[in-house]
Formats: C-alpha cells, sequence, structure tokens
C-alpha cells in the first residue's frame, strides 16, 4: 500500500476537489483507492468534506462501502478553525491519527490522505500538518491557487517540504483568476519550473509517478 497527502498553500484552495479527481484517475487504472480525512473542523452533523470523499470512493471501493463519514476521520469539531483552536478540550491525539491511518491503509492499495488547510495549520500546540506528513512517510502533493499573490504562498510551502525533505509534487487548481492567471502567474512558472500541471488538464500523467 502507498499513500498520498493532499494540502495546499491554504484553505479553501482545492484540496477536495484535487483528491476526487484523484479518486477517479487512480480508480480508471485499476486501483483500490481509498480515503482519509484526519480532521476536518466547522462539523455541525455530518462532515461534508469526508462525506463527499467517502461516496466517491464507495463507488470504486467496494471495501469502503459499510464505512460512513466518521470512520474515515478521526477527529471532526465543530468550529471552523485550526485543529488546535477547534479542539478546545484538548482532546486531540497524534497515535489515534495514526491507527487510523493503518486501519484503513489496509482496505486499498493507495491511501489519499486529505489535510486540513496549509502545511503549519497547528494539530498540537507542537504538531502540524506538514508533521503529519513527515511521520506518515507520504508523498505530499501540493494544490496552490491560482489567484493574483499565490507565488509567494507557493514557493514559501515548497521551501517548508524541502527543509524537511518531504518527497512532493505540486500543481495549481485553476479555479480562481483563471484568465489573469496566465499574464500575472504563468509567466514566472514557465520561467523557473521546467514541469508543472493544473489539476484540470494533467493529472493523469501526474498518477503514472505514484502507481
Amino acid at each position: 500500500m502507498t499513500s498520498l497527502f493532499i494540502t495546499a498553500t491554504g484553505t479553501n484552495v482545492g484540496k477536495t476537489h484535487t483528491t476526487l479527481k484523484l479518486i477517479e484517475a487512480l480508480a480508471s487504472k485499476g486501483l483500490k483507492v481509498g480515503v482519509y480525512k484526519p480532521i476536518e473542523t466547522g462539523v455541525t452533523h455530518t462532515a461534508p468534506d469526508a462525506t463527499i470523499l467517502l461516496e466517491a470512493c464507495q463507488k470504486v471501493n467496494e471495501k469502503f462501502k459499510d464505512l460512513k463519514p466518521l470512520d474515515i476521520t478521526a477527529y471532526t469539531f465543530a468550529l471552523p478553525a485550526a485543529p488546535f483552536c477547534a479542539d478546545t478540550e484538548q482532546t486531540i491525539k497524534i497515535e489515534k491519527i495514526i491507527e487510523k491511518y493503518h486501519a484503513l491503509s489496509l482496505l486499498c492499495d493507495i491511501l489519499l490522505v486529505e489535510g486540513a488547510g496549509g502545511l503549519l495549520v497547528p494539530i498540537t500546540k507542537h504538531y502540524t500538518m506538514i508533521d503529519l506528513a513527515k511521520e506518515l512517510d507520504s508523498k505530499v502533493l501540493l494544490v496552490t491557487p491560482s489567484r493574483l499573490g499565490c507565488i509567494n504562498d507557493t514557493l514559501l510551502s515548497m521551501e517548508a517540504l524541502k527543509s524537511r525533505e518531504i518527497d512532493f509534487d505540486w500543481c495549481v487548481n485553476l479555479y480562481e483568476d483563471k484568465d489573469s492567471f496566465k499574464e500575472v502567474t504563468q509567466p514566472y512558472y514557465d520561467a523557473v519550473f521546467e514541469e508543472w500541471w493544473s489539476v484540470e488538464e494533467a493529472i493523469d500523467t501526474f498518477i503514472n509517478t505514484i502507481e
């Protein structure tokens, strides 16, 4: 079993959108795909992201068919905030997150782990999302936005991953300022990076590198 940790430069960048695309693409290659949303905040009744991910996964992996959204999460909190802040009772145990990861890993060929927010979002006082990705020893996919100002966020996230010696790839989610992206951002990416790709255009090429 392999795993892929999907993160982003921040919140509302497109992690879930990208993960759904990955489920479809990987399943088309004959892989049994699993999903895991370790922590979801802003949950009142049901976990919306976990629900969407699980429904997509159940269509391609029968071993997930009897699971409920809470089965693919370790913690949910009502407050829409960073896990450390949302966890007002300080209940999060990293061991529980790791244990559920290993349990879900037994049900699939590749487990897609969707983080919360960006890489340095705190899970506990001294443990962040990037620490979790490192501990899981997962390849990381960094999803970046296409809006004005995204270059700085992208480069900072890359520096964080490199500093932890984490294997990663990155892509752009062309959902915002798509037209202006070609003029205000893409010239830099074209000049600096030999290869970069968008979720919408090259996800099939990417999955060939992780099979």
